[in-house]
């Protein structure tokens, strides 16, 4: 007979095709399913504020009295009626607003009734006000009783409200008190680091019984959490190294490194390697003759030269009559990096070409006959490369740039090009600095190097933050550098995620520079513009044609002007620090004193400063993606919310670093046979549907 957990969701109230629809969405459709639909937070609901005590930016519980209410019209917005009501206590007074609000709703707000709201208090023009709070009438000489624990708070999906998750998930909590539920966890495991058992541990995350695990839940640190981060890290890992196995298991093109070619073109380079260059180099080559498919991770900062050891990898492969081709995220690095493949190995004798999505109809053609006939060897190109019209003669050699911009999805589209059976060895780089022992839990699929050694005659650059009061003579320290034929960048950010707007702000910075410098040549590039158009201005900055490139985020990678020295920056806190450093990065590569400036609004937070003060006190950015995983957290910095990449209900990356030496252990144990059947609940419980985290095509 099937278990309960097991079971559909049509034998739970409340849920109709539309419901389980939703819940669908949210990669519920079992039982079982629902109780690892963990919350996300919890909320502190146990004790009333009074009004006086309340601070803005704090989510607070309230009871007060209606003293009036009203609905008026407003002009704009979606919404034209407005539900305003002042609410007081004896400490003070409040403004509640609806601008979607029900007849019921209405009806609560009448004078003299007395309402317990729950919300995000705010400040505006000097008085506290909540939007949209949750209410419920109350009797004010006896009262609803206050909830006893925290109040978790669930993902949730459009038409989804929190009640109705609540009550459904608790019908699945109410079968797995009274008939239980099969443990996944090794026992003698279990005892080992005194975890709870799975019933006990799920029981005490979605309904805590008492305000001390409460207080342990809130600080990340009771032992239902602890049991369950572990599991998940390790059923990641267990996805991680499954997927490993399978790509170690494939055949793979038979690549014979021989150095003529790699000494001719370093002979042609005009510097020499570095040590650790040279390093990755000698791992690369060694990783070609084991007779196993590569899968390796190269990590190096801004300016380490992984472009270079890239093509050197690619010329044993040509050799042995392979293809390879690298994969950039934007076309401005994927121009800059054919620019280069072709600058070093054209004079060897290489056919390199680029595809481009601006590639169109005749041109497009050509290129895909010299791809398809083998001609063209090395092949430079964005996600314009898995597209079905892209097939390759003999494709051995995989090269991703700035890998955490692509799916694994995306990913495996181009690796599924490979001719029969064969797996193509896959080079990853990056240049966004991640912790080695972070790397070696996040990438446990991945072999990994590190080029740690920056090229000499790289120039630090001196990082300053200055207020947006001192634009006017900023923009005479600029006008002063370009007479002197230095170049400069001006990036433009926004509060507001928008690229619309941001190319909005680099726009208007273009013309307002333009009226201010009417000496000076200035370039504008932006996300919007036409792939020509880009390429024509970022070509005039390179030449030295345009002295002042105003530009969005979209030149974080990929421009390379030795000649420019300034970076400027608007907005920097709106940026990740790893993302500062990369841009940071554009300038400091040739003879000059380069700078980087943080042009800041008043009013900037304590945090953000704290921020930007790490930016300015150090160029290593291994220490700056330390501190960017701390602030900002690893979803963020490492690119995982990518389709098909890791995503986590429990677990944090940064802040569970701790349990990574018991996550190994773990691991171990459930890769023995004997744990075979609980290490598939295991890998459905935590990585459910994600089939292209563990397929390799």
């Amino acid at each position: 007979m099937e278990h309960w957990s097991a079971q559909g969701l049509r034998y739970l109230k409340g849920v109709g095709p539309k419901v389980a629809e939703k819940l669908h969405k949210l990669g519920v459709k079992t039982q079982r399913d629902l109780l690892f639909h963990l919350p996300l937070r919890y909320e502190d609901r146990t004790f009333v504020s009074p009004i006086g005590s309340l601070q803005p930016g704090r989510r607070s519980q309230i009871e007060a009295e209606v003293l009036h209410a009203s609905v008026h019209f407003r002009r704009q917005g979606r919404s034209r009626r407005v539900l305003a009501a002042r609410l007081a206590d004896t400490t003070g007074v409040i403004t509640v607003r609806f601008f979607y609000f029900s007849a019921n709703q209405q009806k609560q707000f009448e004078k003299g009734n007395w309402l317990r709201c729950f919300g995000e208090v705010r400040s505006a023009q000097g008085e506290l006000e909540m939007i949209h709070p949750e209410t419920e009438v109350i009797d004010v000489e006896n009262p609803s009783p206050l909830s006893e624990t925290l109040t978790p708070i669930y993902p949730t999906t459009e038409g989804l409200h929190q009640i109705s998750i609540k009550r459904i998930l608790q019908q699945a909590i109410e079968k797995l008190k009274s008939e239980g539920i099969a443990e996944t966890l090794p026992q003698a495991w279990l005892d080992k680091n005194n975890f709870p058992g799975f019933t006990s541990a799920m029981i005490d995350l979605h309904c805590p019984e008492n305000r001390r695990d409460s207080e342990l839940i809130a600080q990340h640190n009771h032992p239902a959490q602890n049991r369950f981060i572990v599991e998940e890290l390790a059923a990641h890992r267990l996805a991680l190294l499954e997927r490993r196995r399978q790509i170690r298991s494939r055949k793979t093109p038979a690549i014979q490194p021989d150095e003529k070619l790699q000494q001719r073109l370093k002979q042609a380079l005009p510097f020499e390697l570095t040590g650790a260059q040279q390093r990755v180099l000698g791992e690369l080559m060694q990783d070609f003759g084991a007779g196993k498919p590569m899968i390796r991770l190269v990590q190096g900062d801004v300016g380490s030269g992984k472009t270079v050891v890239a093509a050197l990898a690619c010329l044993p492969v040509v050799e042995s009559g392979y293809q390879a081709v690298l994969m950039a995220p934007t076309e401005i690095l994927a121009e800059q990096h054919f620019q280069n493949f072709d600058h070093w190995l054209a004079p060897l004798g290489l056919k390199v070409l680029n595809l481009l999505g601006a590639d169109k109809g005749k041109k497009r053609q050509q290129k895909l006959a010299l791809i398809a006939s083998g001609e063209a060897q090395v092949v430079v190109g964005t996600h314009a490369l898995f597209q079905a019209s892209v097939e390759f003669s003999r494709l051995g050699f995989i090269i991703f740039d700035e890998q955490h911009r692509f799916g694994v999805d995306q990913r495996l589209a181009l690796q599924r090009k490979t001719r029969g059976d064969e797996m193509a060895h896959q080079l990853i780089m990056t240049a966004t600095p991640i912790p080695r022992t972070m790397a070696m839990s996040i990438y446990a699929d991945l072999d990994y190097s590190q080029i740690d050694e920056l090229p000499p005659g790289r120039k630090p650059v001196t990082t300053s933050i200055i207020s947006e009061q001192q634009r006017e003579s900023l923009i005479k320290r600029v006008a002063g550098s370009c007479a002197e034929g230095g170049q400069v960048y001006w990036v433009c950010t926004l509060v507001e995620e928008s690229d619309a707007l941001q190319c909005e702000a680099a726009e208007i910075t273009y013309e307002t520079l333009r009226q201010q410098l009417p000496q000076l040549s200035i370039g504008l590039v932006h996300g919007r513009m036409k792939p020509a158009e880009k390429e024509a201005t970022i070509n005039g900055f390179k030449n030295g044609d345009i002295n002042i490139l105003v530009a969005t985020t979209v030149i974080e990678v990929g421009v390379d002007v030795p000649n420019a020295s300034i970076m400027i920056i608007e907005n920097p806190e709106r940026l990740g620090l790893a993302q500062i450093h990369q841009l940071r990065g554009r300038v400091g590569r040739g003879l000059r004193e380069s700078f980087c400036i943080l042009l800041v609004r008043s009013g900037l937070s304590e945090l953000a400063r704290t921020r930007l003060e790490i930016i300015r006190g150090t160029q290593d950015g291994f220490a700056i993606a330390e501190k960017d995983l701390e602030l900002r957290g690893a979803g963020e910095v490492l690119g995982t919310r990518q389709t098909g990449e890791m995503s986590f209900k429990i677990a944090d990356l940064m802040r569970d670093q701790k349990w990574f030496p018991q996550v190994e252990v773990l691991a171990k144990l459930m890769q023995l046979p004997e744990n075979a059947e609980v290490r598939t609940e295991l890998l459905h419980n935590w990585i459910g549907e994600r089939q292209d985290y563990t397929d390799v095509g």
